[in-house]
Order: C-alpha cells, then sequence, then structure tokens
C-alpha cells in the first residue's frame, strides 16, 4: 500500500499525521507491505525557514522516525472529509519505526558488523579521534552511513544489572558532531542518577542495551567498542565501562559466555574495549539464531549516592566479527600500489577533474618453514584458511596529499592533508581529484604526493607504512 509522506490524496494528511494512514494499512496485523513516498519531507517542508539548521532538522528527522525523547510531538489538524470517507479517530502520535519489528542485522560471522554511528552526515571529519576536516556548511555522504544503534533511541532503556528494586536512571541519546573517533560523529549518551537512600546504593551496575544482534551457538566471536568520557564526573562519583552482552527476551535458550576481554588506552581521551565470546545452547539438540543486545555495563562508585548525579559518554565505533585463531593471521594486509591517470583536457576548472587516483589491495603471507621429519609427515607447509572470507576488506579509503618543498623534498606523513573519501562517488578503489580538493596552492612544477590510507570492516586504520602513494607532476591546487 502506497502512502505519501506529504500527505497528497492519503487519509490524515501526512507528516506527523502519517501514522494514522499506517494505522489503517496495518502491516503487522493485515501483514501488508508499505511504500512509502516522499520521505525527504522532514527537509523539504522546513528548510527554507529562518534559523533552520543540521541540529533542528536531526531532532525533526528522529521525532518522524523514531519518535520524541520525551516531548509530545503536535498533530497537525485533520484535513477535509473526501467525498463518502466516514470520520474515524486516531490515538496520540506513533513513529514510522513502531508499525514494523526491530530486526537484528546479519550474522557478523557471515557480514562483520561496523558502525561509527552515522546517520550519513556530518560538520567534520574524524581519523583515529583527529579532527582531519571541518566542514563549512556540513556534508551528506550516504556512503558512510552506517547503524546509529536501534536501542538507543528514542532514548536509551537503562536497567539496573542486578536484583535491586531502586529507581531506574533516565537516559539520553544525541549525535554529536564535535568529536568522534572515526567518521563525522560519535553519539552522546547523558545518564542522570536518581538520589538513593539504600544502604548498597554507593554500589551500582547499569545495563544500557545498544545494538540488536544475532548469532550463531558455539561459534567465537570478537567485539570492539571505542568510546570516551565526554565530562569527567564529579569528585564524589566514578565509573568504570565494559562492552557486554544480553539476551533480548527473557525466557532464553542459551547461556552468553564471555572468554576473554581487554581494554586499551587510546589517543585523545578515547579507550578501547575488547571482547572475545559466543552463546551456548542449554539443550543440546537446538542450535538455532541466537537474539542478543551489545551493550554497556557501567559499575558506578558514588561517595554521596543521596544526592542525584550524572554521567556521559561518547560512542565512538562498535564492531563484531568472527574470531580468527592466531595461526591463521599471518597475512598482513595493505595497500600494493597507487596511481593517478590524467584527464584529456586538463583545464584548470571546478568542473573537471585533475586526474583519477586509482589503487589496489593485496596480502603479504610469510615465507614458509618447512621441517619435514619423514616421508609421511602429514603436517602442511603453510596454514590452511578457514572457512570465512579471510581476505581483508575495506569499508572506505581516506585519501590526503602533501605537497613537496623547493628541494623536492617531502616533509613528515603526518603533514600530510586530508582530501576526501572514497565510496561517495560509488567507485571502490577509486578517487577524482579536483581542483577544489587540495587546500593549498602548488607552484608550477612543484610535485604532490597522494596517499591512500584504509579503514577495514574491523573498524581499524592501516599503519603508515602499509599505506601507497603516488607523486604527480603538474598539479595546481586552488583554494577552497
Amino acid at each position: 500500500m502506497g502512502v505519501d509522506v506529504w500527505g497528497r490524496g492519503c487519509h490524515g494528511g501526512g507528516g506527523f499525521a502519517l501514522y494514522k494512514a499506517m494505522e489503517h494499512v496495518s502491516p503487522r496485523k493485515l501483514k501488508l507491505s508499505i511504500a512509502l513516498f516522499g520521505q525527504a519531507w522532514t527537509w523539504e517542508s522546513e528548510q527554507d525557514k529562518e534559523g533552520w539548521t543540521w541540529d533542528k532538522w536531526l531532532d525533526y528527522e528522529t521525532k518522524f522516525w523514531v519518535g520524541p525523547s520525551g516531548a509530545i510531538v503536535p498533530i497537525p489538524e485533520e484535513p477535509p472529509l473526501k467525498p463518502g470517507e466516514q470520520p474515524c479517530t486516531h490515538e496520540s502520535f506513533l513513529p514510522v519505526s513502531s508499525f514494523f519489528p526491530c530486526n537484528s542485522p546479519p550474522d557478523p560471522f557471515d557480514a562483520p558488523f561496523s558502525t561509527s554511528f552515522c546517520p550519513g552526515t556530518g560538520l567534520a571529519w574524524f581519523v583515529e579521534g583527529l579532527k582531519a576536516y571541518q566542514s563549512p556548511n556540513g556534508w551528506t555522504d550516504v556512503d558512510k552511513q552506517t547503524s546509529i544503534g536501534d536501542l538507543l533511541w528514542p532514548s536509551p532503556r537503562p536497567r539496573w544489572d542486578d536484583d535491586r528494586m531502586d529507581k531506574i536512571p533516565t537516559a539520553i541519546a544525541a549525535f554529536c558532531f564535535d568529536d568522534a573517533w572515526n567518521g563525522g560523529n560519535s553519539i552522546k549518551i547523558s545518564v542522570s542518577l536518581p538520589d538513593s537512600e539504600d544502604e548498597p546504593a554507593s554500589c551500582r551496575p547499569l545495563w544500557v542495551p545498544v545494538q540488536p544482534l544475532h548469532l550463531t551457538p558455539k561459534k567465537i566471536y570478537e567485539a570492539t567498542l571505542v568510546y570516551k568520557v565526554d565530562d569527567p564526573p564529579t569528585a564524589t562519583l566514578d565509573f568504570q565501562v565494559a562492552l557486554g552482552f544480553k539476551p533480548t527476551q527473557p525466557d532464553t535458550n542459551f547461556i552468553l559466555n564471555v572468554i576473554s576481554s581487554s581494554t586499551l588506552e587510546l589517543a585523545n581521551g578515547w579507550t578501547k574495549l575488547g571482547v572475545q565470546f559466543n552463546t551456548i545452547s542449554k539443550d543440546e539438540e537446538i542450535s538455532c539464531v541466537t537474539q542478543i543486545a551489545a551493550g554497556l555495563k557501567i559499575a558506578i562508585v558514588a561517595e554521596e549516592p543521596t544526592q542525584p548525579a550524572e554521567l556521559s559518554l561518547l560512542l565512538g565505533q562498535l564492531n563484531v566479527f568472527p574470531h580468527i585463531p592466531p595461526c591463521y593471521k599471518e597475512e598482513d594486509p595493505f595497500i600494493v600500489w597507487a596511481d593517478l591517470s590524467s584527464r584529456p583536457s586538463m583545464s584548470q576548472t571546478s568542473s573537471t577533474p585533475l586526474g583519477a587516483l586509482t589503487w589496489e589491495v593485496a596480502v603479504s603471507l610469510p615465507h614458509a618453514t618447512i621441517n619435514v621429519n619423514t616421508e609421511e609427515d602429514p603436517w602442511p607447509a603453510w596454514n590452511g584458511q578457514p572457512t570465512l572470507d579471510w581476505f581483508p576488506s575495506f569499508l572506505y579509503f581516506n585519501i590526503y596529499a602533501q605537497a613537496f618543498a623547493e628541494d623536492h623534498t617531502i616533509g613528515p606523513v603526518e603533514k600530510a592533508m586530508w582530501i576526501g573519501t572514497s565510496g561517495w562517488d560509488g567507485q571502490k578503489n577509486g578517487f577524482d581529484i579536483w581542483p577544489s580538493n587540495l587546500p593549498f596552492n602548488v607552484p608550477p612544477g612543484r610535485k604532490v604526493r597522494f596517499y591512500v590510507r584504509g579503514v577495514n570492516d574491523h573498524g581499524g586504520v592501516l599503519q603508515w607504512d602499509k599505506c601507497a602513494f603516488v607523486d604527480v607532476d603538474h598539479i595546481t591546487g586552488k583554494e577552497p
């Protein structure tokens, strides 16, 4: 059934009254599908209004799709009834997502799960916690859109991680475009802790679900979470964060088993949590896919629990992928070459690319140590690869540029300037260089070096010595 968000010819009038038409379609009860037309309404209906900003659009967009975090959404007046149309009543506002089940992404063993919580828009770009670019007007790139944490909206649903009956804290999730680990933003989670007179309130364990997943029992997975404490807590409050997993349903037929965990301090205040885990069926005869939630386990210690308190975190990146034993991790991925092909009629205009940057990925394998003890030695010279995709896969590539000095020397790679990412134009291993990409002027005859640096599907950024570059003559950059 077709439903138009603008309300053209649709019951209810569209907009924030769209749910009235969707209630009649009733996809859950009648098993009908909905073809949603004009979903850009959240931007197009407001973009020309004075004071309209990206933040206001995101708030508008979030209300429409997943609902408000607390405030009541005003419902527009009913349009006049059409001839023969009978009046009907509807309850209060319902977001679009309420009409459909919240499905988990594919099993990370088949397709590694990776998210930087990006909605496909941003104001800046970050690489490993460093701001590489600041956009004057904001950017959009659907290629960088990832899951934004299905269980965080319209607001997180924290609960105590034990059997205490204290009042449950409230929490708010919001996009943070001022700080990120990789990509354009992070998710800020703010938790308000109520006061408590109970004796054990000085130590409170909190669980905050973030992302649903489904896993295959007995298979071993690895998960990593990059987070940052946004505002240092007060002197009377301290907390520690761990990456955890819990069943999404109370009655489950499996046990979550954490094999190992790790914590790594990263640059610029970020921390990386790692967990190796699997699920084990309680009934050996039943081995079905298990539904779990990845989330935050926060251990809170308060010297004065009788006073309310606040804590806030930034979530930068979440990855879940199959565990590969160390004996299978012999390959060393790198970018084997990069090249810039010239374009015909290289006129220096903003509408003509200077050239097409291309590259390719490869792996190097170690030399085999062959120890043949007998003529019938059963051990192979090389380890066989596991029965899953072992060749490295990359989400996108960061592109950098650096001009040579007058004496034809090049400075340290850390001085290279970020100029864009692959993927926005649909190219897999390609990036068109435009005059506006270069944030510096290049004197005639001066070389420019272009670097290609990959970000893999485990959330890792290649070290510079694993990247490739190409030196190019006769490039003239223009001030952006």
